[in-house]
């Protein structure tokens, strides 16, 4: 597999994941452990998950330890997941099961690339028990996929979708990108409607951003980010030239009228989905929920600390491999941590919420940053009011949706 150009993902290619100097077996050992390890934990603080821990000695009693609930959902991403072998991905999810339990009703995701050498095993990924898959499709036009250094055709976005139908995994998102350079309002449109006849339950839309972690300070030691190569550095210079802030608004527009006339839900600002369909997981983060994370630039929250492991393979693998003189054990691979509380947390969960088509109870943003600036965006438009089960909401117009960058700006 090879990286494209703007892509910011924790992603390790060429000899790191294929050959005989690849490192992904000791990757994957090194992420079971640390699955093992982040168990333990939330088993101190909170007891074995429903149906999954044992009894435990209190004084002259056996009682049950306090129960903690069942994962809601588990998400394999990051790369191209879709690339781990069966055996080790049933090995994980064996471990998820053990240690973290799951409801009888768990969405289960995993990523995927669509081409024939990268969308992996569909049926032994439903024997693992995925329920949803995403794949990487980014655009469904020959010449923009060459464009931005994707190897599939979109006629393997096509045959990968069915074969996901034909594996029963009962849900399949395909990931788009709009802003891609060259691309006119009607290619766009182009590729919306060839999407849309394949016939998925959740499309992704999102602009193509060509950000630069390091200037942003993420990708040092200890960051959840990788350098970019100079390459790919030098392929995003070119590429901001081509990009126009109006096309793309006029893109996104499209998009949005035209999903809603055929019945789809835009609940959240690059999230479509048919009725039902929409990604019980990526709610968790938007809602502002607890999860847990596991591998080389993951995140985790707690509800008040954000933690994350660096991208970095090496330091990963090294802090969790034992030492073959067993006098070293496994431990937490390096990162960081900061706390989330006071006007921060406030302002994150004002703006997490306004992402979703919900929005903000009203009686809520009175309480949060939000207050402060409600009066400036309704007036220019990038807010309206609205009423949901009996309950007075705000929430984003599109024009807000689309400018809602400078919104969330405010309230930090």
């Amino acid at each position: 597999m090879a990286r494209c150009p703007y892509c910011d993902f924790t992603v390790y290619a060429g000899g790191d994941a294929r050959g005989p100097r690849a490192r992904t077996e000791r990757l994957y050992a090194a992420v079971a452990r640390e699955l093992e390890l982040r168990a333990d934990a939330l088993d101190e603080r909170f007891g074995a998950p429903s149906g999954v821990g044992g009894l435990v000695a209190d004084g002259s009693r056996v009682v049950a330890p306090p129960a903690r609930p069942p994962l809601r959902t588990v998400y394999f991403g990051g790369g191209t997941p879709s690339l781990v072998p069966g055996e080790w991905l049933m090995r994980l999810m064996s471990i998820v099961r053990s240690r973290f339990g799951v409801a009888s009703d768990t969405e289960v995701t995993i990523e995927a690339n669509p081409g024939p050498d990268e969308r992996g095993n569909l049926a032994a990924f439903r024997q693992v028990g995925v329920t949803r898959i995403s794949f990487g499709a980014q655009s469904l036009d020959g010449a923009e996929l060459r464009r931005l250094g994707r190897r599939h055709s979109p006629r393997d976005v096509a045959e990968a979708v069915a074969e996901s139908r034909a594996a029963g995994i009962a849900s399949i998102n395909l990931d788009l990108l709009y802003d891609v350079p060259g691309q006119s309002v009607a290619d766009w449109r182009r590729t919306l409607d060839a999407a849309l006849a394949l016939a998925p339950d959740h499309l992704s839309l999102y602009a193509l951003t060509l950000d630069d972690p390091e200037a942003e300070g993420i990708a040092g030691v200890g960051g959840d980010h990788l350098p970019t190569a100079p390459g790919a550095r030098r392929w995003r210079e070119r590429a901001r030239l081509e990009q126009d802030e109006d096309r793309a608004a006029d893109q996104y527009i499209l998009a949005a009228e035209l999903l809603a006339a055929g019945g789809w839900r835009g609940y959240e600002i690059s999230n479509w989905a048919r009725p039902g369909h929409e990604s019980r997981h990526n709610l968790v983060y938007w809602q502002r929920e607890p999860y847990e994370a596991v591998g080389p630039g993951a995140h985790a929250f707690d509800g008040t600390v954000r933690r994350w492991n660096a991208a970095a393979m090496a330091p990963y693998v090294t802090a969790l491999s034992a030492d073959s003189s067993g006098d070293v054990s496994p431990d937490l691979p390096p990162g960081g941590a900061e706390v989330v509380t006071g006007a921060a947390a406030r302002a994150e969960a004002a703006i997490l919420a306004l992402r979703l088509d919900r929005g903000v109870s009203a009686a809520a943003a009175e309480l949060s940053p939000l207050a402060e600036v409600r009066d400036w965006a309704f007036a220019v438009g990038l807010l309206e009011a609205v009423e949901s089960q009996g309950e007075p909401r705000v929430r984003l117009t599109t024009r807000g949706r689309l400018l809602s960058n400078e919104l969330f700006a405010r309230l930090i």
